[in-house]
Order: C-alpha cells, then sequence, then structure tokens
C-alpha cells in the first residue's frame, strides 16, 4: 500500500541518492585520511590516533545511515515507502522531511 505523499516520490528519491553520493564522498575521505598517518613521531602519532577513533565513528554513523538509504530506495521501489513497516499507517510528511530514510511512524519509532 504506497502513502499518499504531497512530496512528489520521486523528488525524495533524487534526494536520498543525492545523500548517498554525499555519503560515500565523506567516507572516502575517511579512510583517505586514516590511511595517511604514518609519522614516526610518537607523540604525533599518538595524537592523530586520538583523531582517528572520532573518525572511525564518523564513517560508522555514515554506513549505517548508507544502509538505511537503501533500505528506503527499496521500500521506494516496491512500493511500501511512507506506510509503516511495522503498524501499516501512513508516515507523517513531516516525519519524513527529517528522517527521509525511516520505515516507523512516530508512534512505532518512540
Amino acid at each position: 500500500m504506497q502513502a499518499n505523499l504531497t512530496t512528489p516520490l520521486a523528488a525524495r528519491k533524487a534526494a536520498l541518492e543525492k545523500r548517498l553520493t554525499e555519503l560515500d564522498a565523506r567516507l572516502e575521505a575517511i579512510e583517505q585520511e586514516l590511511d595517511s598517518h604514518q609519522n614516526p613521531d610518537w607523540d604525533d602519532l599518538a595524537i592523530e590516533r586520538e583523531g582517528d577513533e572520532v573518525l572511525e565513528a564518523t564513517g560508522n554513523a555514515g554506513k549505517a545511515e548508507i544502509s538505511q538509504i537503501h533500505a528506503a530506495l527499496a521500500r521506494i521501489a516496491d512500493g511500501s515507502y511512507g506506510t509503516c513497516s511495522r503498524c501499516g499507517e501512513t508516515i507523517a510528511e513531516a516525519r519524513l522531511d527529517l528522517l527521509p530514510w525511516t520505515p516507523l511512524c512516530r508512534s512505532c519509532a518512540g
């Protein structure tokens, strides 16, 4: 059952695909940064490693978002986007504006 959305589905799909491209680029930059640390100075290397932990956390969050976006694109493809995967109710337009990849309505997510 396809939810009745005022924002065209094609626009939502394009926004999700754009975000996916942005996240892919960010993850690539993080990987390059992590691979670039070869400092022979132990003190500097320790500081770089602390920064690496932040980069890795950012990368992991990006990977999780990518997974959610792929799932949302699959729901667009199968016609279930905008419908709560738990209760079957329509997901509010405002919620989809904030979290376009969400599979759950506000009640089920709460």
